[in-house]
């Protein structure tokens, strides 16, 4: 196998080397401030903690298979986390809650940008060791990479200062979406807070979803960081929910980016897009009306699909509706049964983390408009 060489810039460059999740061992783990946020009102898995159903993890695992499967046919590189036990309890100085989470989702821990890996500051109490599954991964890297960086960000703290006690007592959707529209979180700024998914990369721009999962100071620390990237805040008023920007705001190529119709990026948030020639296009309909079981997501992991190339794309093989508009915008597309793995982390890009695709650090917005950047 040839040694790992680090570097990723965007989502739509040629794809070479990914991580690719595990379900093994995952929880449903018990409520907690930051997780009340994400499980809505009418979900089956209100109240419910404790490890997943042993046969959901099997078929979880056995499409997670089929990903990498698709994805070693066309000589992708594919590494694997080392699941830990997740059930079992998180205790800091800070706080104790009652299990862990899983490793489905490498995208919402890693955030790789250029030849760094960062593992992000995540603002659930239940993920506060999840990137030590990739700790193997990440040694491995750092022998046979000389310019590998291997970074962690500031490592939260997560004490009830860290968020709004009481936000979520007895609200309505339309009171959610007051309240996101108002940039009202259930994280405060107290510490730097993000996780890798909200952070849309695109050369010298980062584009940072501030949500539930993201506040403006983790937005400042991912500034001061990469000094040499643009990074702004956008974010999505027509979204209860807002964690992690991949089924809100989708970059298919160079010049074109999918947005969710029911959250879209506010007119004055677009303007960059606009004066620098990117169309943004509607999604098309989920085909589903619901999620799987148990699933914390919504039905828009239908446009949650991983770009391999310009001109290919792996898309959820039952999501008629998305397949034929990826393949009307003139993509190679790929159908992959991959429903039994939502519940575990998300869709088929949650699913992966970049450490390989070809390409450079490109300047796809020079012409810069106020009003985003942090």
């Amino acid at each position: 196998m040839n040694k790992t060489v680090v570097s990723s810039w965007n989502d739509f460059d040629p794809l070479k080397h990914v991580i690719v999740g595990r379900a093994d061992f995952t929880c449903i783990p018990p409520s907690e401030l930051a997780t009340e946020a994400k499980v809505p009102e009418d979900s089956d898995m209100r109240g419910m903690w404790g490890p997943r159903p042993q046969h959901t993890v099997e078929l979880a695992n056995e499409k997670l298979a089929g990903l990498v499967n698709l994805l070693e046919q066309r000589d992708i590189r594919v590494d694997r986390p080392e699941p830990i036990q997740w059930n079992q309890e998180v205790i800091t100085p800070d706080f104790t809650t009652g299990s862990m989470f899983g490793c489905m989702p490498p995208r919402d821990v890693l955030l790789t940008v250029g030849k760094e890996i960062l593992s992000a500051p995540m603002s659930f109490r239940c993920r506060y060791w999840e990137y030590l599954a990739y700790h193997g991964l990440m040694q491995r890297y750092f022998d046979e990479d000389p310019g590998f960086r291997w970074e962690q960000a500031p490592r939260p703290r997560l004490t009830d200062a860290a968020y709004q006690n009481g936000y979520f007592d007895e609200i309505t959707i339309a009171e959610r979406l007051k309240r996101t529209a108002a940039l009202d979180f259930v994280t405060t700024e107290h510490e730097p807070l993000f996780d890798a998914a909200d952070v849309l990369r695109i050369g010298k721009d980062l584009f940072c979803q501030h949500g539930l999962t993201t506040n403006r100071r983790g937005m400042q620390w991912l500034q001061r960081h990469y000094p040499d990237h643009r990074v702004h805040a956008v974010n999505f008023p027509g979204d209860p929910y807002p964690i992690h920007i991949d089924a809100t705001f989708v970059p298919l190529r160079p010049g074109l980016i999918m947005n969710n119709p029911n959250r879209r990026l506010p007119d004055a948030q677009r303007r960059i897009f606009k004066a620098n020639d990117w169309e943004v296009i509607d999604a098309a309909q989920p085909a589903h009306d619901t999620p799987p079981p148990l699933c914390y997501s919504s039905v828009w992991l239908s446009m949650n699909v991983l770009i391999l190339d310009h001109k290919t794309v792996v898309a959820e093989a039952s999501e008629v509706h998305q397949l034929e508009q990826l393949d009307k915008l003139g993509f190679e597309v790929l159908p992959l049964a991959f429903r039994d793995a939502y519940p575990f982390g998300g869709g088929l890009h949650c699913a992966t983390g970049d450490v390989l695709r070809e390409g450079s650090c490109e300047d796809y917005f020079p012409n810069q408009v106020a009003g985003t950047q942090i």
